[in-house]
């Protein structure tokens, strides 16, 4: 060990450095059968997270081509726009500017992100970005000038990936009897099963312990089951539901479909502004489980973030600041490489048939509100409609896009200073004719408070729920083409405030949920006539199956803890099945693809009607037949068991009888002819009473 020096010795004025002995240098090499076995990551590794790579600064620059060239003030204007557009894909670390002899710009900047993924998104969404008339972008990576300079001569075919079979994932749609699957969570949610929904009982497929940690959601086409877990989201699908793919989101607690499956949205709200990299929304593709795009999420969070059109072809965002983001797919970039700018946007929808969106833009001052009809990508007004005096707006699709409803709240006086903002409440419902010429629209106005609103989902009517909450009135309207609504049906004093519509029309369930008790009562509106009614006591979901023969009421633990179970109910009204499920949570009906039959042949099929009831009705009646069968030679077979162990229990106790008569002294107990048996009679004092007689 090396000695300090001593200043004693150095009070010549020299520094002894030449003249001072150290000793010995002590040796730090490592022993030769020494073995390092804690690597860096190990030993630090929060440090180690740190350390640069090679690759960092370069593969985080883009190159940005078409740039102005501009000169004194507006250099510092230019740079001010480039990071308005720039900034919203992460962190600008560094920016140059390359100027000229002169000091104007040559035409191309170099910006550096914080990480390579954010640079990738740049170049992903901005390439060909259109800044005006005269200028439109070319970004690249600095890092692609490598790889296009070092372009081998030869051509290399990329390696194909094993394909993996995942089995037919609509094999439940080749059941011959059409019977339909839902899926229940039990047991307060620590158990999941599947069931086919046969006749007379449904069969159970598939049962599985904590399949899912909250909830479960079908695909909107019912190819995949989807769950939830803490690192994210797993697709399970055929005929064994096995995995097909997962997607990794810490946290993750909503999801949403495309509508034609084509992509997932996951969101976190844990992740929510986390990191400067966006992560709290991310989109994936369904069937490759490949990430597609990221984005930040809005303070407050606000669900759904994305609304797709009816082909997964485009999907949009409303940000607060009255911005329509429309982006489309597959490069999941901004569609025209800009947003729309709304003043006042409050709210908008997509068509479920048509690439055009409906959005409304609240009043200001003397400018009225007014919804717009947009088509996309055109981005052409299809339809304006001017509102006086509105309040608030709802939208409503009609699910085959034939109609547009637009709930309008609107006020005969705005209140200042007051906790009520209006007065004089009245409601309009603006009916637009999505498939007319020149889009024309009706008027219903309701001077009550409306409670429930909904269409027919194959058909022209509507249903609605106004009146005081003591005196609700159901009224349904009809629409033909060229004329206004008329009313079809007018219930007064009904216990109903929720709507129920089968999903091939003509048929509604009027629920009275929460604190009408669960009543129900069933409608044929071709008619109207009541086909029949009950009540499930605090009832709290009601869902039809895509079929519309059969409906599911049930009493989740989630919104009561007693009387947990679910009704299997026929379209008429009638309970089929009642099943009281430990903790029952949630029943989910497996939706249907569309069907493949053109509307001629669904007119045939309505025309021959009977020959087909006829059929089914006869198969019914086989079907039940034999359940019958089986049910007694079921019976038959647990009292033929019953019988032969009685008889076996009977040889047993007679082959003991020797034993137990030796063991009771010589006394045969079953001999009940009282032979053997002496009898006799005891007397004893129950009770003594005194009464006095008077004369």
């Amino acid at each position: 060990m090396a000695r300090k020096k001593n200043p004693d010795e150095m009070s010549d004025g020299s520094d002894g450095e030449e003249d001072f002995d150290y000793g010995e240098e002590p040796d730090f090499a490592d022993p030769e059968d020494y073995v390092d076995d804690i690597d860096d990551e190990e030993l630090m590794p929060e440090i180690m997270k740190q350390q640069p790579n090679e690759a960092d600064g370069v593969d985080s620059v883009i190159v940005v081509d078409g740039v102005p060239v501009v000169a004194g003030e507006r250099v510092e204007k230019l740079k001010n726009v480039i990071r308005k557009i720039y900034s919203k894909f992460g962190k600008l670390v560094n920016e140059h500017y390359p100027v000229s002899e002169d000091g104007s710009t040559k035409g191309y900047i170099f910006l550096e992100f914080s990480s390579h993924a954010n640079a990738v998104e740049a170049v992903k969404s901005t390439n060909n970005y259109k800044l005006d008339k005269m200028h439109t972008f070319v970004v690249n990576l600095f890092s692609d000038f490598d790889r296009y300079e070092n372009i081998p001569d030869e051509w290399e075919a990329p390696q194909s990936q094993e394909y993996k079979d995942q089995g037919n994932l609509r094999s439940w749609l080749l059941e011959s009897d059409a019977a339909d699957q839902f899926s229940v969570i039990h047991k307060g949610g620590e158990e999941v099963s599947v069931f086919v929904n046969n006749n007379p009982d449904p069969v159970e497929i598939q049962t599985r312990p904590r399949w899912t940690e909250t909830y479960v959601k079908w695909s909107p086409l019912g190819t995949y089951l989807a769950t939830f877990h803490t690192r994210g989201i797993a697709l399970w699908g055929g005929d064994d539901f096995h995995q097909i793919s997962k997607f990794s989101h810490p946290g993750v607690q909503f999801i949403e479909f495309s509508p034609c499956e084509k992509y997932l949205v996951t969101f976190s709200p844990s992740s929510v502004n986390v990191t400067e990299d966006p992560s709290a929304i991310i989109i994936w593709d369904s069937r490759t489980g490949a990430k597609k795009r990221a984005f930040h999420s809005e303070n407050p969070p606000v669900w759904p973030v994305f609304k797709w059109s009816s082909n997964d072809k485009y999907f949009a965002r409303m940000t607060q600041d009255s911005t329509l983001s429309v982006y489309e797919t597959p490069s999941f970039g901004l569609l025209d490489k800009k947003s729309i700018k709304v003043e006042g946007l409050k709210g908008f929808s997509w068509s479920p048939k048509d690439d055009v969106l409906a959005y409304w833009v609240a009043e200001d001052k003397d400018v009225p509100a007014r919804v717009v009809l947009l088509e996309i990508p055109s981005r052409k007004e299809l339809r304006v409609k001017n509102l006086f005096n509105v309040a608030d707006c709802k939208m409503h699709w009609q699910k085959s896009g034939e109609y547009l409803c637009v709930k309008v709240d609107r006020y005969k006086k705005i209140l200042e200073n007051k906790d009520i903002k209006y007065a004089g409440m009245y409601y309009n419902f603006e009916i637009f004719h999505m498939s007319e010429k020149q889009i024309p629209v009706d008027t219903v106005k309701i001077e009550e408070s409306v409670h429930a609103f909904s269409w027919e989902p194959i058909g022209s009517k509507f249903a609605v729920i106004h009146g005081d909450s003591q005196s609700l009135n159901v009224s349904f309207y009809g629409l033909k083409k060229g004329q206004g609504p008329e009313v079809l049906k007018k219930y007064e004093r009904k216990t109903a405030n929720h709507i129920f519509w089968s999903p091939t029309g003509q048929f509604c369930i009027l629920a009275g949920l929460r604190s009408m008790n669960g009543v129900l009562e069933f409608v044929d509106t071709s008619d109207f006539t009541s086909m029949g009614g009950g009540e499930h006591f605090m009832c709290t979901d009601v869902e039809w199956d895509p079929t519309g023969r059969y409906v599911m009421t049930g009493v989740s633990w989630w919104g009561h803890k007693v009387d947990n179970a679910y009704w299997l109910w026929n379209f008429q009204g009638k309970v089929l099945k009642r099943s009281s499920v430990e903790k029952f949570c949630q029943l989910v009906w497996r939706p249907r693809p569309q069907s493949l039959l053109s509307k001629e042949q669904f007119k045939d099929i309505k025309k021959n009607l009977k020959k087909y009831s006829d059929q089914f009705n006869a198969k019914d009646k086989m079907r039940q037949s034999r359940a019958s069968k089986e049910l007694v030679a079921k019976r038959q077979a647990l009292a033929d068991a019953f019988n032969n162990w009685r008889d076996q229990k009977i040889r047993e106790y007679d082959e003991s009888r020797e034993k137990r008569i030796e063991l009771r002294g010589g006394r045969d107990m079953d001999d009940h002819e009282n032979e053997g048996v002496e009898e006799e009679t005891v007397e004893f004092l129950v009770k003594e009473e005194s009464t006095i007689l008077q004369d």
